[in-house]
Order: structure tokens, then sequence, then C-alpha cells
């Protein structure tokens, strides 16, 4: 496979290598990474903003059924940031085991491919990255989870809402767990504990 393309655009020959385009994607793939951290962290704040307002008007009203709309926002919220945390995942795991191996060929490196975007390995080696990872999973799991969870129980003790309403309390305690579970099983804890 040739290593240059020749391309016709307004009359002149351009040179476009393979290493070029490499380190187009390589860019697009981390602007894409930067927005997505952005939005993921974020969503946490968004999510402490709900919590506090909807307690807020719970507290106000002397309503607990309020405390219901709390279960759907946490998850749409949590799944949102589960959702774009594994695709800044996807985007490291690429660069390293695909994109950087590609562009270290392409470039003729003779060394290993870990020698292309080192950064994408050496900040996985820190000796406190588990620890890390077990506190932002009970971060994830505390915000997305705990407090709608305690939400729902604050209305059980208080709520006296009808057959209905605790039916939908029910639903909204079954999608909080299916949160819980899919939390757990993105952090890869059960297994390797690596993400």
């Amino acid at each position: 496979m040739s290593s240059k393309h020749r391309t016709q655009g307004d009359g002149r020959d351009l040179e476009i290598t393979v290493g070029q385009l490499l380190l187009t994607e390589y860019q697009t793939l981390k602007d894409e990474q930067r927005a997505r951290i952005g939005f993921r962290d974020n969503l946490l704040y968004v999510t402490l903003a709900a919590v506090a307002a909807v307690i807020a008007a719970a507290a106000q009203a002397k309503q607990p059924q309020i405390l219901l709309a709390l279960p759907p926002v946490c998850v749409v919220l949590g799944w949102t940031y589960l959702v774009n945390d594994e695709k800044i995942s996807a985007i490291g795991d690429y660069v390293r085991n695909e994109l950087g191996p590609r562009l270290a060929a392409a470039a003729g490196s003779s060394g290993t491919p870990e020698v292309v975007f080192r950064w994408e390995t050496a900040h996985r080696s820190d000796a406190r990255r588990r620890s890390r990872k077990l506190i932002q999973y009970a971060v994830d799991q505390g915000a997305f989870c705990a407090v709608p969870l305690a939400a729902l129980v604050v209305y059980w003790v208080y709520g006296g809402g009808g057959a209905l309403l605790m039916g939908l309390s029910v639903i909204e305690a079954l999608a909080i767990a299916g949160l819980a579970v899919q939390i757990l099983l993105y952090t890869g804890m059960l297994a390797t504990g690596e993400r």
C-alpha cells in the first residue's frame, strides 16, 4: 500500500501521507474526547443541581410525591454520564492500541508502538489509579443511584400517594437498580479492575 495519495483540488496536486491522515484522525478523536469529558463532568453538576431543586421543592411544598421526579432525572443523567465515559475510554483504547501502532509503522519507527502518544499509556500506570477508580465508582453510584434511592425511601415512608404512585416508585427503583448494575459492570471491578 502506498503511503502517499495524490488528490486534485483546485488544479494543484497535493500529497497527503498516511501519517498526516493518522495525525488528523488523532486530532479529531482527541477533540471529541475532550468535548465528551467536559460534557460528562458537567453532568455531575447538573445532577447535583437537579437533586437540590427537587428536594427543595418537595420540602417547601411538604409533598413527598415530588421526590418521585428525582429517580428518572438521575437515571437519565447517570446513563448519559456512563455512555459518555465509555466513549471517552473507547477513544483512549483506540488511540493506544490501533492508531498509535499504525502511526509508528507509518513513521517507520523501529521501536515499539508505545513511543507514539506516550501519554495515552503513561497516565494509566499511576500507582493510585485503582483507588481513584474505586472512589469514582462510589461517586457515580452515590450521585446517580443512592440519592434517588434515598428519595424513594423517603417517599415510601412519608408519601402515601396511592397505588399508582407506589407502582411508579417500584418501577423507578428497578430502573435505579439497573443503572447501578450497569455502572458496576462498566467499571470492570468484578473482573480486572481496568477501565
